[in-house]
């Protein structure tokens, strides 16, 4: 009596086959240079575009009476000085004044396109000390401390050493005379209002003391 042969397993076949086809397929992946992975790849924070420089061959010459005066503009978050062709007056609040124009201007075209902007809010007006005030003081149609902090560090650090501060490296500003707000404070244009003008509202200190010299 013959014995008949006997039969694999069912399924057995079909599972070989699907294994040799997840081999040849990982194979073929590869030799494509595909590497798989289930961890998620960190590439950092996208470079930033802005330049904040402006070409030399950009900046519009100085004309006349013009010269070329530092005004300080909002890029990559932080303030920073471009040159800019001014004609100033004699006298510190008039200097403040034209300043003050040229940071209520939108930047010109090769600025905007370095990454420059500015936070000043259009229709601020600034005046000379009011009664009782160091001489030194500028009195704004705003509180300080009530602009945004990029606006006010941009005013500080464009006076700050200019006429318009009596050349000093610091400003005197205050709100307006008949506001009833708080003294005049004293701002100056540091290395850490410049990196960082979120700072600008709390930086000012009270006019207790004359300005040094």
């Amino acid at each position: 009596m013959r014995t008949a042969p006997a039969r694999g397993r069912p399924g057995r076949g079909r599972t070989a086959a699907r294994a040799a086809a997840l081999l040849a397929t990982g194979m073929l992946a590869a030799g494509c240079g595909i590497r798989a992975t289930s961890v998620p790849v960190d590439a950092g924070a996208a470079p930033s575009r802005d330049s904040c420089a402006v070409a030399e061959d950009a900046r519009s010459p100085a004309l006349g009476e013009a010269t070329a005066v530092p005004v300080h503009l909002v890029c990559s978050s932080r303030v920073t000085a471009v040159e800019r062709s001014v004609e100033l007056p004699e006298r510190r609040v008039a200097v403040a004044r034209t300043l003050l124009g040229e940071l209520t201007e939108q930047p010109g075209a090769e600025e905007a396109a370095a990454g420059f902007e500015s936070r000043v809010p259009a229709g601020l007006t600034v005046t000379g000390p009011a009664e009782g005030d160091p001489e030194e003081t500028l009195r704004l149609s705003e509180p300080p401390d009530g602009l945004p902090p990029f606006a006010l560090a941009q005013l500080v650090c464009t006076w700050a050493g200019s006429a318009a501060a009596g050349g000093r490296d610091s400003v005197a500003l205050g709100g307006p005379a008949d506001g009833g707000g708080e003294p005049p404070r004293r701002y100056t244009c540091d290395t850490d209002l410049r990196s960082d003008p979120e700072t600008a509202a709390t930086a000012g200190t009270p006019l207790s003391s004359p300005a040094p010299e």
